[in-house]
């Protein structure tokens, strides 16, 4: 959800929105981001319809020898590729490489975000092929594994919560953030990153 860009017509992510805001586009945040607060720029290393497996390779372009902040989210395209009708050990693999992951990223405070329902809970929107009771299950399963070890190594950012306040608008093709749901994201990192600025 993090390179969503080409899902949109202003081709803008989260973590642009996140460091510079678009004040026409969003006047809402209008000094409401990391440029504010300093010079900031954004390494991009997020790849659309990554998984777990694929978190190493998003960083062979290096990490910044600077202060950072690193933003990850990972399990949506790992439940579509088989983890929506995975009763277990493949949810309990995912935890294990994911943590393994964190424990190499040296970036920190690192800021990890759970799997949004782009159903908004309503089980008559379920696009997969797999009953929406078991989907949902395994769904839940992914989050609460997601929030092991962001626990252990940074922070959670709630994305599930957030988005199931939202409506369609924030999203296009079914899963992916529209330029509202960008925001949307941008909005509940933002809020995470300035909640741990004050601690």
């Amino acid at each position: 959800m993090l390179d969503c860009g080409h899902y949109n017509d202003r081709g803008v992510t989260p973590g642009e929105l996140l460091v510079r805001n678009d004040d026409v586009l969003f006047p809402e945040f209008k000094g409401r981001d990391l440029q504010t607060l300093g010079p900031t720029r954004l390494m991009h290393c997020a790849v659309d319809g990554a998984t777990v497996d694929s978190l190493p390779a998003q960083l062979r372009q290096g990490l910044p020898a600077a202060r950072a902040v690193a933003l990850l989210t990972v399990g949506g395209n790992d439940l579509l590729r088989g983890l929506a009708s995975d009763m277990g050990p493949g949810v309990r693999a995912f935890e294990k490489k994911l943590d393994a992951f964190l424990m190499s990223l040296s970036v920190r405070p690192v800021f990890i975000g759970t799997v949004y329902d782009p159903t908004f809970g309503n089980d008559s929107r379920n696009f997969l092929g797999v009953p929406a009771k078991i989907a949902r299950a395994s769904h839940r399963r992914v989050n609460e594994v997601i929030a092991r070890p962001a626990l252990r190594h940074g922070q959670l950012v709630d994305l599930h919560a957030h988005f199931l306040l939202g409506n369609p608008a924030w999203f296009t093709r079914t899963i992916e953030p529209s330029l509202l749901g960008a925001s949307e994201v941008r909005r509940a990192f933002l809020h995470a990153i300035c909640r741990g600025c004050r601690h």
